[in-house]
């Protein structure tokens, strides 16, 4: 399956013209941004990475993303945004990631322009929700899409597949990312940075954005230990997980209560409640 992907992607570039253009992938280090890494380097295209990270980033997850373009053998650029992310968040309310976001986007347009990048390429799948995005603009072949507001066409090779396709694709290419064993938003592995735990509606301060970092960072370790996929959200503490037993959640209890200064917090179990 892996070779007839690569093909099809090495086949769609002649057609498209991007063979000869510079790509540059949003790389997050997760299963989809490096998948699409490594299949546009199996095609032959000039292609380089670049990763965005704050100062709550996972830093694990950041060595993990260099290691893995360094064993490919592609350029990696890291920018740091974490002065942007404050700008477009702090005062305002939650969630953080729409923020993050969109400081990602514009930054994304104005490194590919200033570095002689003609593409920017994403990880999407087709289970991925696009509705109101600005790819939505695209009237042509949806992995390739030309929009005028940012000046840089994107290029989606993972749209038209499913996510359990991409699944055993990138197992097939032995992309196996280091996991925080967050709980995050679905059943599917989408994890991020803590700063998604904090609460909805919840004005965001940078004092919140350093809680949600500092317990969440403590929970994943139990998390990660325990195989256990586990997250608590800021400044409620409520614990969100999938499948724990009374000893993981113990000892996440005891991580909040020396925060909070107690551990009476309010248990969310994905199989009982879904998490949407």
């Amino acid at each position: 399956m892996l070779e007839n992907v690569v093909e099809e992607i090495r086949e769609f570039s002649r057609k498209s013209g991007v063979h000869r253009k510079k790509v540059l992938v949003l790389f997050s280090g997760g299963k989809d941004s490096s998948l699409v890494l490594y299949l546009l380097k199996k095609a032959g295209l000039d292609v380089s990475a670049l990763t965005f990270f704050h100062r709550w980033s996972w830093r694990e997850t950041l060595n993990w993303a260099m290691r893995f373009t360094k064993n490919l053998g592609v350029e990696h650029y890291l920018v740091d945004i974490t002065d942007g992310l404050l700008r477009e968040a702090t005062g305002r309310k939650g969630p953080v990631c729409i923020n993050c976001k969109k400081v990602m986007l514009w930054n994304a347009k104005w490194f590919a322009l200033n570095n002689g990048f003609d593409v920017l390429a994403k990880g999407d799948n087709a289970n991925d929700k696009i509705i109101g995005a600005l790819l939505d603009q695209c009237k042509t072949d949806i992995r390739l899409c030309e929009i005028p507001r940012i000046g840089v066409p994107f290029f989606r090779p993972l749209i038209k597949y499913p996510a359990e396709v991409v699944e055993r694709l990138a197992e097939e290419a032995g992309i196996r990312p280091y996991r925080m064993y967050e709980h995050a938003r679905r059943r599917q592995w989408r994890e991020g940075c803590p700063l998604q735990y904090i609460d909805r509606e919840e004005i965001v301060t940078k004092e919140l954005m350093d809680l949600a970092y500092r317990v969440n960072y403590e929970v994943s370790r139990i998390a990660r230990r325990r195989k256990v996929r586990v997250s608590v959200r800021v400044p409620s503490f409520e614990i969100m997980a999938w499948g724990p037993d009374e000893e993981t959640l113990g000892e996440v209890r005891e991580v909040i209560k020396k925060f909070r200064g107690d551990s009476n917090a309010p248990v969310r179990k994905a199989e009982e409640r879904r998490s949407s």
